[in-house]
């Protein structure tokens, strides 16, 4: 796929335009009533997956070399956008080939990438991301899954909690860390650990969030890995870390603007045809400027995560990490506010089962939360971006 960008501008191609007219031909005819079986019955969106990685639209971030489509964050964050604003996103997409292709892409050795991105990219490898854990939250610095040396092998040991999808994945990319010889003091190292390696334990999660994908915690106990599970350098763990968080973030700015869209969607639809006195709702301004302030919002952060994709994908990983991170916190004050706004648009109706409506004020929570908090994204902007001190 080519990925050949209007000059000076983060307007989307007349390619970028029909990838997402076409995602969004797929995300119809599945729509939010498949979203919402999946969920009632416990079971997965294989479905789903496996059509759009027929399509090319799993791995169209990926080498064409290994299958995939050649293009970056900016052609699968339209994916999933378009997919959400049907209202069946696929969560699994920020986590297999955002995160773990992408670092793959980039770092994995010749055999890695051999033995995982073509899989990743016709789907038929799903890989699953642990990086947050009980007693770290959201710094990553305070990380305490470790990895030592024996032999050749490496001895990985730890807790991680709330990683999507590993009862579905292949194999899951830890966040653990080694001891630097020198100095003596940890670094992060990604290592890829097989679903049935011995000592790897997994726990479901029991959420109030429904989703057909499953949280667990995940314990390692002395999982023993051969040399080649590490992914890329040693030395280099923080900067491959970062080249998959900032495409999370990207990518969760995707999720929640299409969250956003299909909530919006659906009010504005009712308030046109909803009449109370004599005239649809949608034509009193208590209404109409909500809705219209919604849809604002919802523009306006595309604006940013599209920035913070052409940034990604022009290989600028420092600014790219500022705009992603401004992208995914614009992208979920946008949601959560959109679903609100519809919800109390439809009153009643707003949490009947048949709108579809009242699930996602507890789902729209998510693009808030994870996988970095609005307010850690505050202390990023205010030292990062604005050279403010630090309070911790």
């Amino acid at each position: 796929m080519s990925t050949a960008r209007t000059a000076g501008t983060v307007l989307e191609t007349e390619e970028h335009q029909a990838l997402r007219a076409a995602v969004a031909a797929l995300g119809k005819r599945y729509g939010r009533d498949y979203m919402t079986t999946v969920i009632r019955e416990g079971s997965h969106t294989h479905e789903l997956w496996a059509e759009a990685a027929k399509l090319g639209y799993l791995g169209v971030n990926l080498p064409e070399e290994y299958g995939g489509g050649g293009g970056g964050m900016a052609e699968l964050s339209i994916v999933l956008e378009e997919l959400g604003a049907a209202g069946s996103p696929l969560l699994m997409m920020i986590v297999s080939p955002a995160i773990c292709g992408t670092v793959i892409a980039r770092f994995g050795t010749d055999e890695q990438k051999q033995k995982w991105l073509p899989g990743l990219a016709d789907g038929s490898l799903t890989m699953a991301f642990g990086i947050t854990e009980p007693d770290a939250g959201s710094n990553s610095h305070r990380i305490t899954t470790t990895a030592r040396r024996d032999g050749d092998d490496w001895l990985l040991t730890g807790r991680k909690v709330f990683v999507s999808g590993v009862d579905i994945a292949d194999a899951t990319l830890i966040v653990g860390r080694t001891e630097d010889a020198r100095s003596g003091k940890l670094k992060p190292c990604l290592f890829i650990v097989p679903r049935d390696a011995p000592g790897f334990g997994r726990n479901q999660i029991d959420m109030e969030l429904h989703a057909p994908e499953k949280q667990f915690e995940l314990v390692l106990d002395d999982v023993r890995l051969p040399a080649d599970a590490l992914v890329g350098d040693e030395d280099a763990g923080l900067l491959q870390l970062f080249a998959g968080l900032n495409p999370e973030r990207i990518m969760t700015a995707a999720f929640g603007i299409g969250m956003g869209r299909f909530a919006l969607g659906k009010a504005v639809e009712y308030a046109r045809t909803r009449q109370v006195w004599k005239a649809p709702i949608g034509s009193h301004q208590a209404i109409a400027h909500p809705l219209a302030t919604a849809h604002i919002d919802l523009e306006l952060s595309r604006l940013m995560m599209q920035k913070a994709a052409r940034l990604y994908d022009d290989g600028d990983d420092i600014g790219a990490g500022e705009a992603a991170n401004m992208a995914k916190y614009a992208a979920g004050e946008a949601c959560v506010k959109a679903v609100d706004q519809a919800v109390h648009t439809l009153g009643g109706n707003g949490l009947t089962r048949e709108y579809g409506l009242a699930s996602l004020i507890t789902a729209s929570r998510v693009a808030r939360i994870a996988p970095v908090s609005r307010e850690m994204i505050l202390n990023y902007v205010s030292h990062q971006s604005l050279g403010l001190p630090k309070s911790y």
